[in-house]
């Protein structure tokens, strides 16, 4: 299962779930403390996916967890870091577009503001997480950091992948879940 938060303003939060099976989400409903106004809708997601062809343009929007593997000598093991800075966080979603089924398209030359804006992608909301699992005295700590754009479908089978199995690190912490809409 995979899962996401988007809060567009203080007053609205939405819980993005993609699912196997029709999720009951009652018990988060009651958890939040609002039984009687608490509602969700449901989607069949497979006669979407069947749709997806080589070629379409969507806008996405995907949090992700962007990291790298480093190591400080060659004799020291590697350690997963993540990219802090915008423009590695963007390195880390191209490197991972062509496995993915899609690339982020491009924008015509006279709406680029700068050279490195090429891209019909922003990068936002940057968050550090940190809390205790398991009982652990060290914090898990991760970066997340939400990217919205344009893509074109290169690859069917592989965004179908994608978009059921996630893309990244840290899904079971709300990273991974790529949504579309139309362009």
């Amino acid at each position: 299962m995979l899962w996401r938060i988007d809060r567009n303003n203080q007053a609205e939060t939405y819980l993005f779930v993609v699912s196997p099976a029709e999720p009951d989400l009652t018990h988060i409903v009651e958890q939040a403390g609002w039984p009687q106004t608490g509602r969700w809708q449901t989607y069949a997601y497979g006669p979407f996916l069947s749709r997806l062809a080589v070629g379409d343009q969507w806008t996405f929007r995907l949090t992700a967890n962007p990291v790298h593997n480093i190591r400080r000598s060659d004799q020291e093991p590697t350690k997963v870091t993540a990219h802090v800075g915008p423009r590695h966080q963007l390195g880390w979603l191209l490197k991972h577009q062509e496995n993915a089924g899609f690339r982020v398209v491009e924008k015509p030359v006279e709406q680029r503001v700068i050279p490195e804006d090429q891209h019909e992608l922003t990068v936002r909301d940057r968050r550090q997480l940190a809390f205790k699992k398991g009982g652990k005295d060290k914090p898990v700590t991760l970066v997340t950091v939400t990217f919205d754009g344009r893509l074109e479908v290169t690859d069917p089978d592989a965004l179908r992948r994608t978009l059921t199995h996630g893309l990244g690190r840290a899904k079971a912490y709300g990273c991974g879940l790529m949504t579309l809409a139309g362009a």
